[in-house]
């Protein structure tokens, strides 16, 4: 995987680098570093330093071409970001300027069909950020169907969970769900191939609570927040980029109670 081909402007990039307000001398995390977004942009703005933690070994060896292009400025880590104050004691840091989280899944995984992140693109059912541990395709030929119908509501808010949890496991005791398209047939079941009308593909929520349940997502984010609040020097800034109301929510509750 070539990290030219997969770098790409973040989103809200304009407004993170408003809000972090990079100074030269400063130290600084990305908790996702992905392709790198972030991590670029905040070097190019002050002559600084940031440590990137990635828990995916695909983003961290595409990320080496930054190494090289910021010489000494940046520092890549694999490992998870609800680790962060641990990961930075190890690199002898125990207080930064800021700390930048883009939380979920990042492009090049779901550009890349074998990572199994996709219902755009069959692959195997795979969904491990980490590369290591349970995939989705473990959970879904395995779990019971009420568990199965809890992960899809709870973490994907997705109103059919019980009709599509149903679906996978009637699906399942013909043959194991073992591809991403295997998945989606098995979700169509329950509710139908994707209608011109439809906002978002029906397979959309019951992918998404799947990723958070096999990398721990939300009990992530929760860690990060909480490691991000020791490490930050007085006047520091923590910015978490979000995508869905779980992750909003987690975030707005930890800002709120530590406002005022």
């Amino acid at each position: 995987m070539s990290f030219e081909n997969t770098a790409h402007e973040p989103v809200m990039l304009a407004e993170v680098l408003a809000t972090l307000q990079p100074r030269d001398g400063g130290i600084y995390v990305d908790g996702t570093f992905g392709a790198g977004g972030y991590t670029r942009a905040i070097l190019d703005r002050a002559r600084c330093k940031v440590v990137a933690i990635d828990r995916d070994p695909h983003a961290i060896r595409a990320g080496q071409t930054l190494v090289q292009t910021y010489a000494g400025r940046l520092t890549l880590v694999e490992g998870r970001f609800g680790e962060m104050q641990v990961l930075m004691a190890a690199s002898s840091i125990n207080e930064v300027d800021g700390i930048v989280f883009d939380i979920g899944v990042s492009s090049m995984q779901i550009d890349e069909a074998a990572r199994g992140f996709s219902f755009m693109r069959d692959g195997p059912l795979d969904m491990r950020m980490a590369q290591a541990g349970t995939t989705a395709a473990d959970a879904v030929n395995t779990l019971p169907q009420d568990q199965l119908s809890r992960i899809i509501h709870v973490f994907g808010e997705e109103p059919r969970a019980r009709a599509i949890a149903r679906a996978i496991v009637k699906a399942r005791a013909n043959e194991p769900i073992t591809t991403t398209g295997a998945l989606v047939a098995a979700i169509e079941k329950a509710t139908g191939p994707k209608r011109p009308q439809d906002r978002i593909h029906p397979a959309t929520r019951t992918f998404q609570a799947l990723r958070i349940h096999v990398n721990g997502e939300l009990d992530e984010l929760v860690a990060a927040l909480h490691a991000a609040e020791i490490l930050l020097a007085p006047g520091g800034r923590l910015i978490a980029v979000t995508f869905h109301s779980l992750e909003d929510r987690i975030v707005k509750r930890f800002f709120t109670s530590r406002a005022g």
